[in-house]
């Protein structure tokens, strides 16, 4: 019986990703890109059967305006004086199955800056100065 339930399992699990694909959707998680930091971009395709699956780097290819990709991540470049970056997913099964949408770029960076290597042995400096007194 566990080996009947176990086939089962298998070749439901197949059959789901066997389907084909008919189209392909961006699932953003946030609004805005940030500089410096991996920036996960997500792709899910919508199968014949109307579920949706998340789509994996080898089923996608990205591209975009500017950014270096690493996975499905993008990382911008902290110099960059762009506003806006254009992605682009193509299925890699099928070319024909595009999307690009323009995602905008963070430009209040709410993290403080760090200290500098000077500053923060300047401040221990000072603090153990007070403590010795």
């Amino acid at each position: 019986m566990k080996k009947v339930f176990l086939i089962l399992i298998v070749f439901i699990s197949f059959s789901a990703r066997a389907q084909k694909i008919d189209s392909i959707y961006f699932n953003l998680y946030t609004d805005s890109l940030k500089k410096g930091v991996h920036n996960y971009i997500n792709v899910d395709g919508k199968l014949q059967n109307g579920r949706y699956i998340p789509l994996m780097i080898d089923e996608i290819i990205f591209t975009s305006t500017i950014g270096k990709w690493e996975g499905n991540s993008i990382i911008l470049d902290s110099g960059s004086k762009a506003d806006s970056v254009i992605i682009t997913a193509t299925l890699a099964s099928r070319p024909e199955l595009k999307k690009t949408v323009v995602v905008y770029i963070k430009k209040v960076d709410t993290a403080p800056p760090l200290k500098s290597e000077k500053e923060l042995l300047e401040e221990w400096r000072k603090e153990a100065k007070h403590k010795n007194e």
